[in-house]
């Protein structure tokens, strides 16, 4: 869609849990995002964001697990949501001062998530790490 700002996101996974930072305000809980600049790929960018806003160095997958829209300033925003492998999480980052960083359970992760459609490629991700045998 034309005007629409382009996006891209981590879901940091580890052990059941998932990387949440407050937003900026400090009001939300929200996965690192930002905006794709034009020297960026989408991959580039959500390593790029994971790294200023929490901290976190690893490896994205190659294909995002799924896209979400939300509008903010009048503007609608797409972002592509990728999974990240954690290699090193740095005690310093560039954005420490302005938010928080928690590993939370994934039910809590979800339950924090504002938007529905991010919660459902959570609830995706969650379902496709848990395995259940039937006995």
């Amino acid at each position: 869609m034309p005007g629409t700002i382009q996006q891209a996101a981590v879901l940091a996974w580890r052990d059941g849990r998932i990387c949440m930072v407050t937003s900026r305000s400090g009001r939300r809980w929200v996965i690192p995002k930002g905006q794709i600049e034009a020297h960026q790929s989408p991959k580039d960018a959500a390593l790029a964001e994971a790294w200023e806003e929490a901290g976190l160095l690893g490896r994205v997958e190659p294909e995002p697990l799924g896209r979400f829209r939300y509008e903010k300033n009048e503007m609608i925003h797409e972002v592509a949501v990728y999974r990240m492998t954690v290699t090193t999480e740095r005690a310093e980052w560039p954005e420490k001062n302005q938010r928080r960083r928690e590993w939370v359970p994934a039910a809590e992760a979800i339950a924090r998530i504002e938007e529905d459609e991010l919660r459902e490629i959570v609830a995706k991700l969650v379902a496709s790490e848990t395995t259940t045998v039937d006995v």
